[in-house]
């Protein structure tokens, strides 16, 4: 194989390579989460413990923080999970146990915060970064072009006696380059 050949082979390779990898990546079955749900805490009727599953997907550990009380190890959410499955039992719909909960332990219990007035920075927060940023960056273009415009605009043409000069002084290059040559 020649070396334009190998070359071209190698580029070809390496190209499929950086756009196989990432996808590959991203379709490899996620690993399964781990589950601390203790077999003592579940419900012996399992539409209500799937329910309680689904309902603890979105509660915080407030202790891990970003982990659901079903993946944590940490006794408080072993705590919320019993209570959970306990206000499901006594009757409580899906958002009654969830009230109940939030009640007790604050908002900050749910992974994902309810919109309201009280969170609402938090919801607009990066919306406000990225409108402040855009405005930041059309502020320091504009005032960019400006000051390039006003570059362009002050060499003004020349007056009469600096082109006299610049002649006197381009002719005297040019008969001494003319001198230097013979």
């Amino acid at each position: 194989m020649s070396g334009m050949a190998s070359k071209k082979l190698g580029f070809i390779l390496s190209t499929w390579l950086l756009l196989a990898l990432p996808i590959a990546i991203v379709w490899l079955p996620a690993p399964r989460q781990a589950h601390a749900v203790e077999p003592e805490e579940m419900l012996k009727d399992p539409r209500l413990e799937a329910r309680a599953r689904k309902l603890s997907q979105n509660l915080r550990c407030l202790v891990c923080q970003n982990e659901t009380i079903d993946e944590s190890d940490a006794p408080l959410a072993k705590d919320l999970r019993i209570l959970l499955r306990e206000r499901l039992k006594a009757g409580d719909t899906d958002e009654e146990a969830i009230q109940y909960i939030v009640d007790r332990y604050g908002e900050y219990v749910l992974l994902k915060p309810r919109f309201g007035t009280h969170t609402l920075i938090l919801w607009a927060g990066p919306f406000l970064v990225l409108a402040l940023g855009l405005i930041a960056s059309g502020i320091y273009l504009r005032r960019r072009m400006q000051s390039s415009r006003q570059a362009v605009a002050a060499e003004a043409p020349l007056t009469e006696e600096e082109r006299r000069h610049l002649q006197e002084l381009l002719g005297e290059e040019l008969t001494q380059s003319d001198n230097g040559k013979s």
